[in-house]
């Protein structure tokens, strides 16, 4: 353990205040902060991700803290209007306004009241807004281009650009996502993705796990509703 990392932890231990701000996650649940560890060996390492379903350069943002460290990517946020928001604050990045799908096409996009609900499923964007638990509301529908993951990282990928990272939270698209890439030319090392299904006691009943796992991926963590994997040859 190296002297500033002793010293950090002490800190932490005696002024349980300062925790917050060393391990601040930009995420909705954590999952940022999940990653992190496996690059903080490297604090110089400057990565690349992939985030399907950016929603927004920092709120809920998976990839923001890594942004901060330099790291650069491809955001992918079909909400109309978004990629000005991108490009002010994410302007190292590739900012795309689609969406993913496993065929390319026009689909309908149901926006909410809150944007972070913003997505292609008919059944789940109505079930939500007919929720009397909750206040969200439908306030219009898009018709959104959409493209295979294949296509865009064929289009938009740096040459010889290996990928960090590849994040997707799509509201209910996210295994169609999955199967819309090209697993023999786009390996990431790590791959986090939003299941609202995955059970640990049964993993094997979700689709998403079964899927990734029988690509060679094997699950290393969790949160409150997105797994994270990494490539069964990464070397972590």
């Amino acid at each position: 353990m190296s002297f500033k990392h002793k010293l950090v932890t002490t800190l932490i231990r005696r002024f349980p205040l300062l925790y917050r701000k060393y391990s601040r996650s930009y995420a909705q649940y954590g999952e940022d902060v999940l990653l992190k560890p496996y690059y903080d060996h490297n604090p110089n390492y400057k990565g690349f991700f992939v985030d399907v379903g950016a929603h927004h350069p920092i709120r809920f943002s998976n990839t923001y803290l890594f942004y901060k460290r330099g790291w650069r990517g491809i955001n992918i946020e079909p909400t109309p209007g978004s990629k000005r928001t991108f490009d002010l604050l994410r302007s190292r990045d590739i900012n795309l306004n689609i969406g993913i799908s496993t065929e390319a096409g026009t689909f309908d996009f149901y926006a909410f009241d809150d944007p972070a609900l913003n997505g292609f499923s008919k059944e789940l964007s109505l079930q939500r807004a007919a929720d009397t638990a909750t206040p969200y509301a439908i306030l219009n529908t898009h018709k959104i281009v959409t493209q295979p993951l294949r296509d865009v990282l064929t289009e938009h990928l740096p040459p010889g650009q290996t990928i960090d990272l590849l994040t997707i939270d799509v509201e209910g698209g996210d295994l169609d996502v999955l199967k819309s890439n090209d697993w023999n030319r786009f390996r990431p090392q790590f791959i986090m993705v939003e299941d609202d299904a995955f059970s640990i006691e049964r993993p094997t009943q979700s689709d998403v796990y079964t899927y990734l796992t029988s690509l060679g991926y094997r699950m290393v963590g969790k949160t409150l509703k997105t797994l994270l994997f990494t490539s069964d040859d990464a070397n972590v």
